[in-house]
């Protein structure tokens, strides 16, 4: 058993050497790590031992584990120190021809700021599944939580994802836990529109697993997002709330920055603008993702990036966001 573990390891390294990208490096991750992998296989043929060869293996098998952790774990640091994007300057690039529109701008500031907290950026398909979108996050088809979203149904079966948070069972699956993940990506819903409502937006969903997460680490991610964002603190407001996967669950509340805090119709009079549902991920979608709920535990928060460049950018109806006006959309730009 010792050979096959040092032979494992090896293989690790070697293959770690031919990876340019962190996806290729994730990949290797779910290989080597992932609950399918021979080293977990490894690991739950200890249960079956003898109280000798467990005390002979185990620890070998856990120090394998944690060199195979540190070795991907560095990999990713060495990839992200040698990002160097650079333009060539034989090409005359004329400035005026575009500009990158605000949902992408705010996308790039959040990401940015949680790979700095340790996140890695994934992606999933918009075209869902019942089961991802709904089902593993603790949603059964009789859930009163479907009512809430109107959801796109289509003709062979799947759905428009309503949510980013078919991300985290995804996320779960392929990468297990410790895992910090970030997803940013469109959604839809069968909305009725109007100045803070459209069918089609965008979110960035987020999570991390790993023992003794508590609501503390949730709370310090958040602020440290807004303030990367609004380049200042902004007042925020935390009420209990009702998402079927997380438990406890909570809605962050900003305020307006279109109207100050006194009332507007982008957020309906209030004052306060509805912006992350966020908490503790349920012990249920711990498991659908195959991740031991009674070792680990993690949250997870949703942000509408759509919403996020509204009060950003002081845009005081989304359906601007959408209308494809290039006059309008020019005059964004990372600052």
């Amino acid at each position: 058993m010792e050979k096959e573990l040092e032979n494992l390891l090896v293989s690790l390294k070697n293959e770690l050497d031919k990876c340019t990208k962190e996806f290729d490096v994730l990949n290797l991750k779910s290989k080597y790590l992932g609950k399918k992998s021979r080293l977990s296989e490894i690991l739950s043929e200890l249960k079956n031992m003898s109280v000798e060869d467990k005390r002979l293996y185990g620890s070998v098998i856990n120090n394998t584990k944690k060199q195979m952790e540190q070795e991907v774990n560095e990999k990713i640091e060495n990839l992200d120190s040698k990002v160097n994007i650079s333009f060539d300057d034989t090409i005359d690039y004329d400035v005026n021809n575009g500009s990158l529109h605000p949902v992408t701008i705010v996308a790039k500031e959040v990401t940015d700021c949680l790979k700095k907290m340790g996140f890695t950026v994934v992606s999933g398909p918009e075209m869902e599944s019942e089961y991802y979108n709904f089902e593993a996050l603790n949603v059964p088809k009789d859930h009163p939580a479907r009512d809430m979203q109107d959801t796109y149904y289509l003709d062979n079966g799947m759905l428009l994802r309503t949510q980013t948070s078919d991300n985290q069972i995804r996320g779960m699956e392929n990468y297990g836990a410790p895992l910090r993940i970030c997803a940013p990506g469109r959604t839809f819903r069968n909305e009725d529109l109007d100045a803070n409502h459209e069918n089609t937006f965008f979110q960035i969903e987020g999570m991390v697993i790993d023992k003794n997460i508590s609501i503390e680490n949730l709370m310090y991610v958040m602020q440290e997002l807004l303030k990367e964002v609004f380049h200042t603190n902004i007042k925020v407001r935390l009420r209990p709330g009702f998402f079927p996967f997380t438990e406890p669950s909570y809605e962050m509340d900003m305020s307006c920055v279109i109207c100050g805090g006194k009332g507007c119709p982008t957020c309906k009079n209030s004052g306060w603008i509805e912006l992350i549902g966020c908490g503790m991920v349920h012990p249920n979608v711990l498991r659908a993702g195959g991740i031991d709920s009674e070792q680990y535990t993690g949250f997870a928060f949703g942000i509408g990036l759509t919403r996020l460049a509204m009060m950003k950018y002081k845009i005081n109806d989304i359906r601007v966001l959408n209308s494809g006006d290039i006059r309008y959309l020019k005059n964004f730009d990372i600052k």
